[in-house]
């Protein structure tokens, strides 16, 4: 089965968020399950100025936007049994970031056209196309719109990922016609009209086969109002449609073992003792006193959703306690400023690294005895689960995928993972890291909990196997 993976971003070429490890992590795993894979994604600077030596030229396309024509030089590269291919259209993806700007509908709506025209240039008929969120969620639409009878594209099926239902991408009507080249009618009559705007996510919701998101409680908070940002109006109707698959993570990259990242292997026999080798490790590269304490760390885009500002709401009382903190990420500039103002009050005890950092995320993920984690919402969630690959206990909100991955103390006692809190207020987060900080004290307590967090696999196998099902119950 030929299965195209359409994104804005996918490992280990360029990732921003959790997004571009799902998407690399699936395709690699069909790969492995014999499946012919391959991700298309914009030609971005960023890949262009690390990579184009390997790059292959493939072909060209005319790319029409109305009255817009721009030409869009096609190139492949091979990565663990995947075929990359990349749409360069330097006019809109030559610059310093992935996402943010002004003219982003435009963006993706050429990208869209390209990969309509690529397709029969590079010899690759899908089976399926699988969608992932709202960048290139007209690509059915225009597809079935312009060549539904055309033989090479009739028989595709398509599938659609949400891992982020906050994110409609909502556009002017009038675009329908002036980006898409598309008939009015397809807004007026309703497929593509969501809250008056134009929308990319639903009409990826109309037009594909299949929709899935990213673990089983998502699916059911996805038929409601506060879980789906609105789109449960959209979803109820068709639910026999929806599937919620757990995401895994990439056990080669985060191997416990293996790591190349930190300085000691952690090893499930002596998973205490090699965890504090590496915390002390850590805090000797940070400039933290006294290791001896418990570390909570946290991996992370510093957003409302992420729960920081809870985070913040605890960290003087937890200070005074003893415990240590290493926060690694970016995102809104306040919580960023919140963050660097307790690192400047507490130089010891606190360090904030802004940006991102892969070595040094190992280390906090292999390191910290806690991982911060109390989302207002987290259709699935990846740190939790690499944390728990360490043995690193996480913290977090009872909701999406952090509920069907780690189970919180204060419900499963001997079998706990990790610890668990219900509402989304700084003092029930202050409550969870409270049973924490207890458990640090136990030393036999800990450990247990450490190896229950260790032994969970959540690799690819399962879900990727799941994902087959659904593409193969539509070819």
């Amino acid at each position: 089965m030929n299965i195209l993976m359409v994104g804005a971003e996918a490992n280990p070429y360029v990732k921003v968020g959790g997004l571009g490890d799902v998407v690399y992590s699936l395709s690699k795993a069909l790969a492995q399950q014999g499946e012919s894979v391959a991700i298309v994604l914009p030609y971005y600077l960023s890949v262009k100025e690390k990579h184009h030596a390997k790059m292959t030229h493939v072909g060209e396309v005319f790319v029409h936007l109305s009255w817009r024509t721009h030409t869009a030089q096609l190139y492949q590269s091979q990565l663990d049994g995947i075929t990359y291919y990349w749409v360069d259209l330097p006019y809109y993806f030559e610059r310093p970031n992935i996402y943010g700007y002004h003219d982003e509908h435009e963006r993706w709506a050429a990208f869209v056209h390209a990969i309509h025209w690529m397709l029969p240039v590079v010899g690759f008929q899908p089976d399926i196309i699988h969608l992932h969120d709202w960048p290139a969620g007209m690509l059915p639409v225009v597809i079935k719109t312009m060549d539904g009878r055309n033989a090479f594209y009739k028989n595709i099926k398509y599938v659609l990922t949400i891992h982020s239902p906050a994110f409609h991408g909502e556009f002017p009507p009038y675009l329908v016609e002036d980006f898409y080249n598309l008939p009015m009618s397809l807004y007026e009559e309703g497929p593509l009209r969501f809250r008056d705007q134009a929308s990319t996510l639903k009409a990826a919701i109309e037009y594909t086969d299949h929709i899935t998101t990213v673990s089983p409680t998502h699916a059911k908070e996805l038929l409601t109002y506060e879980g789906s940002f609105g789109l449960n109006d959209l979803l109820y109707p068709i639910q026999h449609k929806l599937t919620g698959i757990l995401n895994g993570i990439d056990t080669d990259e985060w191997d416990p073992l293996k790591d190349p990242h930190i300085p000691y292997p952690i090893r499930e026999k002596t998973i205490t003792e090699d965890k504090q080798k590496n915390k002390e490790a850590l805090f000797k590269q940070l400039g933290l006193e006294h290791p001896e304490f418990p570390l909570l760390g946290l991996v992370s885009r510093l957003t409302f959703q992420k729960g920081i500002g809870l985070i913040l709401d605890n960290i003087d009382h937890f200070v005074h306690l003893g415990a240590k903190f290493v926060i690694l990420g970016s995102g809104e500039g306040e919580l960023e400023h919140r963050l660097r103002e307790y690192a400047y009050k507490y130089p010891k005890a606190v360090k904030f690294i802004q940006g991102y950092n892969n070595p040094l995320a190992h280390q906090i993920y292999a390191s910290s005895d806690f991982f911060l984690m109390p989302s207002l919402f987290e259709p699935c969630g990846i740190a939790q689960m690499i944390a728990m690959r360490y043995g690193t206990l996480p913290i977090v909100r009872e909701t999406g995928g952090l509920i069907d991955t780690v189970k919180g103390y204060a419900h499963f006692k001997e079998d706990a993972t990790g610890f668990s809190f219900q509402h989304y207020t700084g003092d029930s987060l202050g409550w969870a890291m409270n049973q924490a900080i207890e458990i640090y004290s136990i030393k036999d307590k800990l450990t247990q909990l450490q190896r229950n967090a260790y032994q969970q696999k959540n690799d690819w196998k399962k879900a990727s196997g799941l994902y087959l099902k659904v593409d193969k119950s539509h070819v």
